[in-house]
């Protein structure tokens, strides 16, 4: 009777034994399980963390929802204290006092705006807690702590830097000692209370800052309401601005919307290719093991504990993989949830804790599911088939492509190399599969990348002019009553009334050396016959073209008469490209045509486009409020300013260098999230063929080692085993590079359509030549990476050792 049968203990040893002697093989597994395991730890923390971003970040912070500014002349201290007490107020911060500073811009550019500096204590207070991003608060004198979305904040803004107040001489100087956002956006920047008095200009207003939350404030009428029983409760006109968290929502969610759904896409694919990666590693490891499933059972081993014996010998491996995974995976979820943090505008939480039980747990199962039908096969294997097959490949397998190679002008080391996956060919596809999925996987990432970038260029066309001339003195912190359009040019709600001369302006400008082109811009607001509610229009002067935000279809307008509309116009209207459609002017009915569908999802998608002179019936003293003006190559901009702005000494008009340099925060974080994705899912794929060319190499030791006996140099076995990996390379690249540009173009619209918005070329469009070439090539970097281990150990083998070796 056999010593197995009735003692489980002797099939239990055998099991850790198997995984205590085939160290690589578990390693392997190991390594595998671990990358995956991590892999899908940070990628189900990016997919929690964007759902609903906004309202996460909000609820995290007791973000303000309603923010307020009083002036503390006209309503003292207590009476604005005592607001906090309004019925229907749950929590209130304040009164905090405020200050407004105009400090240059990166590089010394003058801004020609404000900026709101608060008096806080602290960075927390029961509502809008303030997240510090880098440094410490503000604690002393001369400190300042700036929001990372001010206008000051540059590339080369960090802790220890200084700015000045203003641009005058004898202007304070502050030190940042920190960077840190508001979700709410209450302000530009923090320094102690008793700072204020110091930046506040002489003869400028003492303005106070308070902070509430409501009992009832989900809707703008709600908000409206609980404004004025604020404004109700202090004298007439004490307050002068309020700020709803529904407008600062509506801003996060235009600015996330394309991101969001990228982010769950590499999510899933993250989940998705570990679950493929860990299948096949584990069954790839346990279909191997047939001869010695033979002799187990030679030895008694009933078919039941041989099936345990090989889920224990995967489930051992698996486990501590999966455990190391949680701690990777939260060790990179650290910077991405950072990253994550800076897109969405909240905190940086840490992953929950129903992720780390999930994915291991879900891991362990993956890794039961992909052993149990190897190992269930071998607990049917009949004895002598087991021990008959051994781990050689059937016989005459690959035979006739030993015999094909052998006929190819290639030295025989290649030629063996190209000749063997044909002996395995289950094997082969499953080292094919990876190969192939990694690099549809990496070229669906760079893709997404790449959309991402263009996206952001095309909604910021502005970012493209260099200089821009004001009209007008400064109102409510920006010239000419200007305030941020959605393409980050100003824009005015009306037509400043100003004494500068336009006409006058634009030919000091158009005479300047070095002008190019110049563009004037306003924008005013109109309505459409048939359609409810106010659309604002923005109005250009002369080459508009060069501004020309992306087009989805059509064109973009030549003139008066014509306009561009974005996607979710054309939707909410029912009207498409080539429509005509009236315009309502103070009255005025103006009939207009639609020439071109622009991507412009930004303030609902319900902003028009068209020449300044569309308008001329109804507002013919209409001019522009800016001209946006490009140079001619070579053209030193601070050179070029300095110029103008005497130049423009007689008109009052303010010429402003604008920030090419300032790089899109949400842009950046974006692209280090897609880059360390990008490198995980390639490495897992790595592993997957890692996995496969050590059982092979493995398994042909014997091979080896008789062609190591007749003269094969360790550099020749290298060669072999890589060029056994090129041909899955190859196919891989070149299927795989398709496959992923397939999803990318599949994907993209959905996106866009999600953020409610056609798709443009640039988005769509963003393989180009050398890309693909490059793409194509990253199949065979694969493979052959994930081979050189295997290769390098095959090379080192001894003859004797592998000639011993069944």
């Amino acid at each position: 009777m056999s010593a197995f049968r009735g003692n489980p203990g002797g099939g239990r040893r055998i099991r850790l034994g198997r995984v205590g002697r085939r160290r690589v093989q578990t390693v392997v597994m190991t390594l595998s399980v671990l990358m995956a395991v991590a892999s899908a730890v940070a990628a189900g923390s990016l997919m929690v963390s964007a759902s609903a971003p906004f309202d996460a970040a909000f609820a995290r912070q007791h973000g303000a929802q309603l923010t307020v500014q009083i002036d503390a002349s006209s309503a003292g201290a207590d009476r604005i204290s005592a607001t906090a007490h309004l019925p229907g107020v749950t929590a209130s911060a304040g009164p905090f006092q405020t200050a407004q500073i105009s400090p240059p811009g990166p590089g010394g550019l003058d801004l020609q705006q404000s900026e709101t500096v608060v008096g806080r204590s602290t960075p927390t207070g029961g509502v809008d807690d303030i997240v510090l991003r880098s440094g410490r608060w503000a604690t002393g004198p001369g400190e300042i702590v700036l929001s990372t979305d001010a206008d000051v904040v540059g590339p080369g803004t960090r802790p220890g830097s200084t700015i000045k107040a203003s641009s005058a001489a004898d202007s304070p100087t502050l030190t940042v000692v920190g960077l840190a956002s508001s979700v709410t956006g209450s302000a530009d920047g923090w320094v102690v209370p008793a700072e204020i008095a110091l930046l506040r200009a002489p003869g400028a207003p003492v303005s106070a800052q308070m902070l509430y939350r409501f009992s009832s404030a989900a809707t703008t009428a709600e908000l409206n309401a609980d404004r004025a029983a604020v404004a109700a409760a202090l004298p007439a006109g004490a307050v002068t601005s309020a700020q709803s968290y529904l407008d600062v929502k509506l801003a996060a969610d235009e600015n996330t919307a394309l991101f969001v759904p990228v982010m769950l896409a590499f999510g899933v694919l993250g989940l998705l290719m570990s679950v493929i990666i860990i299948a096949s590693v584990v069954s790839g490891a346990v279909g191997a093991q047939i001869r010695r499933i033979g002799i187990l059972k030679a030895i008694g081993l009933t078919p039941g504990q041989v099936v345990r014996t090989y889920l224990a010998q995967a489930l051992v491996p698996a486990g501590i993989g999966a455990v190391l995974g949680v701690v990777l995976g939260n060790l990179l979820a650290i910077p991405l949830m950072s990253d994550a943090g800076e897109m969405y505008g909240g905190g940086s939480p840490g992953v929950a804790w129903w992720i780390d039980l999930a994915v291991p747990g879900a891991a362990l199962v993956v890794v039961t599911l992909a052993a149990l039908v190897p190992a269930l096969r071998a607990g049917r294997l009949r004895t002598v088939e087991a021990l008959a097959v051994g781990r050689a490949p059937r016989s005459g397998r690959g035979q006739w492509a030993q015999r094909l190679a052998a006929r190819l002008p290639l030295p025989r080391a290649v030629t063996l190399g190209l000749a063997s996956p044909f002996a395995r060919p289950v094997r082969s596809a499953a080292l094919l599969a990876a190969v192939l999925f990694g690099t549809a996987a990496g070229t669906f990432a760079i893709g997404l990348t790449s959309s991402a970038s263009a996206v952001t260029a095309a909604r910021e066309p502005s970012q493209r002019i260099p200089v821009t001339v004001y009209l007008g003195l400064p109102v409510d912190g920006a010239p000419g009553g200007a305030v941020p359009g959605p393409q980050g040019s100003p824009a005015a709600t009306q037509s400043t009334p100003t004494t500068i001369d336009p006409a006058k302006t634009l030919a000091v400008i158009r005479a300047q050396p070095g002008t190019a082109a110049v563009v004037g811009q306003t924008q005013g607001t109109v309505t459409v016959a048939g359609a409810t509610g106010a659309i604002r229009a923005r109005l250009y002067q002369g080459p508009s073209a060069t501004e020309a935000i992306a087009l989805i279809s059509g064109r973009w307008f030549n003139g008066p008469g014509e306009v561009v509309v974005p996607t979710h116009f054309l939707d909410t209207t029912g009207h498409q490209v080539g429509d005509s459609i009236t315009l309502i002017d103070r009255g005025v009915r103006i009939p207009v045509r639609i020439v071109g569908e622009d991507f412009d999802p930004g303030e609902a998608g319900l902003t028009i486009n068209t020449d300044i002179g569309t308008l001329a019936a109804a507002q013919p003293e209409l001019h522009p409020d800016f001209y946006d003006v490009t140079l001619k190559p070579g053209t030193p901009v601070a050179g070029y300013v300095s110029a103008l702005s005497t130049a423009l000494k007689s008109t009052d008009a303010q010429a402003e260098a604008n920030q090419a340099e300032h790089l899109n925060p949400t842009q950046i974080a974006f692209d280090a999230m897609a880059v360390l994705l990008t490198l995980m899912l390639v490495s897992v794929a790595g592993l997957g063929v890692l996995n496969s060319v050590i059982l092979d190499t493995r398994e042909r030791v014997h091979d080896l080692g008789v062609c190591k006996a007749v003269g094969m140099t360790p550099g020749q076995t290298v060669t072999q085993v890589l060029t056994s990996v090129a041909g899955a390379g190859v196919i891989g690249g070149a299927v795989g590079v398709p496959v992923g540009i397939a999803l990318h173009d599949y994907v993209i619209p959905l996106v866009m359509r999600a953020a409610g918005s056609g798709t443009p070329a640039v988005v769509q469009d963003v393989f180009g030549l050398p890309e693909l070439a490059l793409l194509a090539v990253g199949g065979v970097a694969i493979a052959v990476c994930g081979a050189l281990l295997p290769a390098g150990w095959a090379a080192r083998t001894r003859t004797a050792t592998a000639l011993r070796t069944e």
